[in-house]
């Protein structure tokens, strides 16, 4: 059964505020919560109980899986292997995330390896929110790892969110792309307090024509750590784009390591990064408009991580 605590952390992670229309898989606790199949999409738990295999059949038009976790149990620990096998043609949405919520002074703690094998000329959507609430001293840790193997014509967009709540994340992402695939990251990073936050992305673009365009927005305020370390590489006629956008506040501190490596005379390949701090003149504008220096961050903020 859900509780109105792992309800509410559905509702954060994967907008869910009720039973999902599609495929699902909801993981509460460690545990099963609750599985539907459809014609097109099946979710079988492996056999070693360490995560599930999610299959789309090809040509899956225009449906959804949902797989979801959530942590309500202080102290809880654990690590799942989820592998998706994405036919040909499809176009799906698939959407993750996981919640944890921790009111003990035991670290609650979720890793996950998700593995996209991601079939010719089909197109996915991936969208991981993680997020985190309670206000016991243990801390919230989430560390997911994601590799993308992608075929010939395909296609996949990813966001990447971390709002709030979570207080030590490394995220993992590798992707390999065949002739004439394309890959979209758009990351968004929020950290305060004292929270780290680490991004690691490598990218190799093995086939003629493949693409990507990996891009982090991200704001660290207090006394917060981030580091974005994002590499493309090209190993064929290919065009690459990394880029991090980040505010700092306070006594935050960021850094962004951007890396490119050409193995090709037509890989076009083009990194940027930008650090700042809010502008004053940001800040006097939106006050003059009856908003509090608070207030007038907040908004700033907001429309900077949409």
């Amino acid at each position: 059964m859900i509780d109105g605590i792992q309800k509410r952390l559905l509702e954060e992670v994967a907008d869910l505020h009720e039973v999902p229309q599609g495929a699902y898989n909801i993981r509460a606790n460690g545990q099963m919560a609750g599985r539907h199949t459809t014609e097109h999409i099946d979710i079988v738990s492996k056999e070693n109980g360490s995560g599930i295999d999610i299959r789309i059949k090809p040509g899956t038009k225009h449906e959804s899986v949902h797989i979801p976790v959530v942590l309500s149990q202080s102290g809880l620990t654990e690590m799942v292997y989820n592998d998706f096998y994405i036919g040909e043609d499809c176009d799906v949405v698939i959407v993750a995330g996981c919640g944890i919520h921790n009111s003990g002074d035991k670290d609650s703690r979720h890793d996950g390896i998700h593995r996209f094998f991601v079939g010719k000329n089909a197109k996915v959507k991936y969208v991981e929110k993680h997020y985190g609430s309670g206000d016991g001293n243990g801390k919230r840790v989430m560390n997911p790892g994601t590799e993308v193997y992608m075929e010939e014509g395909s296609s996949m967009e990813m966001e990447m969110v971390q709002i709030k709540g979570v207080d030590s994340t490394h995220r993992s992402t590798t992707a390999e792309l065949a002739a004439g695939a394309k890959l979209v990251v758009r990351e968004r990073l929020l950290t305060h307090g004292s929270q780290q936050a680490y991004s690691d992305y490598v990218v190799k673009l093995n086939g003629e024509d493949s693409s990507a365009d990996v891009v982090s927005r991200s704001v660290a305020k207090d006394d917060s750590f981030q580091k974005f370390d994002s590499q493309i590489v090209g190993n064929a006629k290919c065009s690459g784009h990394t880029e991090c956008d980040a505010i700092i506040m306070g006594s935050a501190r960021i850094q962004a390591v951007p890396q490119l490596e050409a193995n090709n005379i037509d890989a076009a390949l083009i990194h940027e990064a930008a650090i700042g701090k809010i502008a004053g003149e940001q800040i006097i504008k939106l006050m003059t408009l009856g908003l509090t220096e608070e207030e007038a961050e907040a908004q700033i903020v907001n429309g900077f991580l949409k």
